[in-house]
């Protein structure tokens, strides 16, 4: 594109900059307005809070997996035991659709909704659990629950991520990601940009270099399962069309990228240690043992 001199080119480039500067000045003016508005309702923006862990039986890489055994307990029962110990949660939940699941749930003493077959991910049995609830909830966290080593901190962190941030819907952690867990499509692979907000998500390496190496040097972000979503977009959720990102990746949370919305993204220290495959118990049962975790 050529640079123009004429004086009336850039007087008219100018008004054009003072628009968009005053679009976007106005967007930060109403998000702050709207904040105070609720922040005078309830005393703290997005206050309240609901942990659910979405559960299936049937699982085309590990049937069973919420009940399998880990060093004496389901699965599900070590997630739920994790997130009952989060400071920020006023309630947490198991959606399933499995009786079996239900029933052994309801033995440890979680509470249990029970959501339909039809649900083709987590997101939408959290969203088909929420409204199931009597009480309304301002956020709602999402715990993996092949994840039996989540830190409470963490589920802390993305709520208080989300609740800082009224311009974002969606809220996320990521953490070092190991050299050997590089081209894993198990492991997905996150890039954020210089505000903390979440740019691509892929099973592929990203960044990608020209070498079409791993490069110790850089700073490889790994995708932790666990996401919290404002409740008002996770109604809405449901209803956006696949997109083809989303269905190129297999991964949810780009559909959330690609129809624009924002989402926050927290980096923590944490040992990723899920559960994709039957081979990936005794890892986990072998590193419980080696810290004295029981």
């Amino acid at each position: 594109m050529s640079m123009c001199s004429s004086s009336s080119s850039s007087s008219s480039s100018s008004a054009k900059l003072w628009i968009v500067h005053g679009i976007v000045a106005g967007a930060a003016i109403a998000a702050a307005f709207g904040a105070r508005a609720y922040l005078g309702r309830s005393g703290k923006f997005r206050s309240r809070v609901v942990g659910i862990i979405p559960a299936r039986f049937a699982s085309s890489r590990f049937e069973g997996k919420p009940l399998v055994q880990i060093l004496g307990k389901p699965m599900i029962q070590r997630t739920w035991e994790r997130a009952k110990l989060a400071t920020t949660l006023d309630r947490i939940v198991v959606a399933t659709d499995d009786e079996k699941i239900a029933e052994c749930c309801r033995g440890f003493g979680a509470e249990v909704i029970m959501t339909s077959e039809s649900c083709r991910n987590g997101t939408e049995r959290c969203n088909e659990a929420l409204g199931k609830l009597e009480k309304k909830y301002d956020v709602v966290v999402n715990i993996q629950g092949d994840e039996p080593l989540i830190e409470p901190e963490i589920i802390d962190g993305i709520v208080k991520a989300l609740q800082a941030s009224p311009d974002a819907v969606f809220s996320t952690a990521v953490t070092s990601l190991k050299p050997e867990d590089a081209f894993d499509p198990n492991r997905v692979k996150c890039v954020v940009d210089n505000r903390g907000y979440a740019i691509y998500f892929s099973r592929g390496l990203i960044p990608y270099n020209k070498s079409g190496k791993v490069n110790p040097q850089f700073p490889y972000l790994l995708h932790l399962g666990i996401q919290s979503y404002d409740a008002k977009f996770l109604k809405i959720y449901p209803e956006l069309k696949p997109t083809p990102l989303q269905l190129e990746e297999d991964l949810e949370q780009l559909k959330v990228l690609e129809n624009g919305y924002k989402m926050k993204v927290i980096k923590v220290d944490h040992e990723a240690h899920g559960v994709d495959i039957p081979e990936d118990v005794e890892k986990i049962e072998t590193l419980m043992r080696e810290q004295n975790l029981s």
